[in-house]
């Protein structure tokens, strides 16, 4: 028997109302702060990722779905969403629109590594771009909106971690002092930390093997080697989050895993479980456009992880509201009646009222049945003779109330509050 590919799962009715309750308050926020939807291709050209995301990532290494398609090209399944955005950006000319520009997505993410609870090879992520502007104003508004929609879904202790990792100009500075600092504990940092010691050092810093942790947390800090720009760029940050009333807590070993990140970096994650069970990551990236083949054009984003937000909605016990069911189903008995349970069914439809006509040749005992597993609001019951008279029996599935009404009058009935 086939199932789902390892690392990847089927997403059943039951869970649905829990996907749509995300995506809803996720569209509901963008719209709020004047976010547009856009959609990108599930596959790009492998090399917009290895020169965004970098090639000492351990996604660029280890995790990408890379092929060689048909027309000799190489391909990738879209590894995160960033790069895409701005590639999508350059291509249709969004430069030429006000500044900046804001656009948001509801995607698919695939990466090759061990499945685990709230992160599978196809995982899903809400993001948002806001492309154009380097003020720290709209470093607060974004991060603004990422804290609102958490609340917005009732998710609670939470905690909001910041950072600053700097600029090109700054950054290769505090490179050296990192260097200089984890040399001393080359043999005592895991094989994967001496590797990045070389080719990738700020990624020191987020390794997650204990035998490594009190050295990261000993490690010379980003922000102490900040140029002046990037100095009153934070401040004026953190400014800002406090005027919003955003509680934040500087963590000097935040860095993010991607290479394209400048300046401001930052995780919402929950109380238990830290940065391992982060449930949105972002920051900016301003360097971004201009390595893809664009004129210098700063941005800043965030994406959060579908399935990591729904484990913490069940976590916490959230009541997630059940998505509209079917409200009528037509019961019959006899060959005349089954066909105008047909036409009904579809009269019902178009009068804006989900009902449905029961099929398979059931008894009208088992129709009943049926009717109850489905959770109808009301069954209605047509026979031959209800046919001939223009009636159908309604029955108030709560209470098992019936009456007897004609066909014109049933949507005015039906469409009545409970």
């Amino acid at each position: 028997m086939y199932q789902a590919v390892r690392g990847t799962t089927d997403i059943l009715p039951e869970e649905q109302a829990c996907w749509r309750y995300v995506e809803q308050h996720a569209v509901a926020i963008c719209n709020l702060y004047g976010y547009q939807r856009i959609d990108s291709p599930a596959f790009e050209e492998t090399d917009l990722f290895t020169r965004s995301v970098g090639q000492g990532t351990d996604i660029v290494e280890k995790e990408m779905y890379t092929f060689t398609d048909k027309g000799s090209k190489q391909i990738t399944l879209r590894p995160e969403g960033t790069a895409s955005i701005c590639r999508a950006y350059l291509q249709h000319g969004l430069n030429n629109l006000p500044q900046p520009v804001k656009l948001y997505y509801l995607t698919s993410i695939f990466r090759y590594e061990r499945p685990q609870a709230g992160r599978l090879r196809e995982h899903h992520q809400f993001g948002c771009e806001a492309i154009g502007d380097d003020d720290p104003a709209l470093d607060a508004e974004v991060i603004d909106m990422a804290w609102r929609f958490f609340q917005s879904l009732n998710l609670r202790n939470l905690s909001l971690q910041l950072n600053s990792i700097g600029c090109r100009q700054c950054r290769p500075r505090y490179l050296i002092a990192l260097k200089e600092y984890y040399a001393e504990y080359e043999q005592k940092i895991c094989r994967d930390c001496r590797v990045r010691l070389n080719r990738n050092p700020l990624r020191l810093l987020d390794c997650k093997q204990p035998s490594c942790q009190s050295t990261a947390d000993s490690a010379p800090q980003s922000v102490d080697h900040l140029c002046p720009a990037c100095r009153t760029h934070f401040h004026r940050l953190k400014a800002y989050l406090e005027l919003l009333k955003i509680p934040f807590t500087l963590n000097h070993r935040l860095v993010r895993g991607f290479d394209y990140y400048t300046r401001t970096v930052f995780e919402i994650q929950p109380a238990v479980g830290g940065s391992q069970s982060a449930l949105l990551g972002g920051g900016r990236y301003d360097d971004l456009i201009e390595e893809l083949g664009g004129k210098p054009t700063p941005g800043i984003g965030f994406a959060a992880g579908i399935e990591r937000i729904i484990l913490n909605l069940k976590k916490q016990k959230i009541p997630i509201p059940a998505p509209p069911g079917l409200q009528v189903l037509i019961a019959y008995t006899g060959n005349e009646a089954r066909d105008a349970s047909v036409k009904l069914a579809a009269g019902l439809r178009q009068a804006g009222i989900s009902a449905a006509a029961a099929t398979g040749g059931k008894s009208l005992k088992a129709q009943m049945r049926q009717a109850n597993s489905l959770g109808v609001r009301y069954a209605l019951i047509i026979g031959d003779e209800e046919v001939k008279a223009g009636t159908a029996t309604v029955r108030n599935m709560a209470d098992a109330r019936q009456q007897i009404v004609p066909l014109g009058d049933l949507p005015g009935l039906l469409k009545r509050p409970a």
